[in-house]
């Protein structure tokens, strides 16, 4: 498919685009903003985003996927709990991940990839059940450090965007590409920030 079919194929999804899908794709971007700037009020936009894509996809018959944003909305709310300021408490701060995170970090991907990789194999007609397993299990990893406010969360999240954006383009879905190639730069954003965010906790200790 050379560019022009792009080009066609990306107009006519955008006329095709329902309300719904653009609420859904502007609270996304919405989540992503206020988390790369350290807002709490990432999580609210992240629960709106994540129920009305659970709506849309299972409207097209993906059930598997729409299981996995009833994930991403159960680790939203576990998230907004964690982080809000508690009453006479510091508020919870970015720090970089101990040894004991990046080993459930990694069992997250290992174990999370397995799983998600058996299930679409056997009960799904993806022709892709690697490539989407790994996208969907270095996500489930981020967003775990994301409620946990650590640095690395960026890193697990733009490792699963990275695969995602051709896989997106590759399912002839090329307005979500286009929006995950967004998400990536704000994550690289976002990663930076961070870290100048704890850099300045650290100095204020001092």
């Amino acid at each position: 498919m050379d560019i022009h079919q792009w080009l066609v194929l990306f107009i006519e999804q955008i006329k095709q685009t329902t309300l719904l899908e653009w609420m859904a794709v502007a609270t996304g971007i919405a989540e992503v903003l206020l988390a790369r700037i350290n807002n709490v009020w990432l999580y609210p936009a992240g629960i709106i985003s994540t129920l009305l894509s659970i709506i849309l996809l299972f409207e097209v018959q993906l059930y598997a996927e729409s299981l996995l944003n009833v994930y991403y909305v159960i680790m939203s709310v576990y998230g907004w709990v964690y982080w809000i300021k508690k009453t006479n408490e510091p508020a919870v701060e970015i720090t970089y991940s101990t040894p004991s995170e990046w080993w459930i970090t990694a069992s997250i991907v290992v174990f999370g990839g397995v799983f998600l990789y058996y299930i679409l194999k056997a009960y799904t007609s993806s022709n892709v059940p690697a490539w989407d397993a790994w996208v969907s299990s270095t996500a489930w990893a981020g967003m775990w450090l994301l409620a946990r406010r650590k640095i690395e969360n960026w890193v697990l999240l733009n490792i699963s965007n990275i695969f995602a954006i051709p896989l997106l383009f590759y399912k002839q879905r090329p307005l979500l590409g286009l929006l995950t190639i967004f998400l990536f730069f704000i994550g690289i954003w976002g990663f930076i920030d961070w870290i100048k965010i704890n850099k300045q906790q650290q100095a204020a200790k001092a």
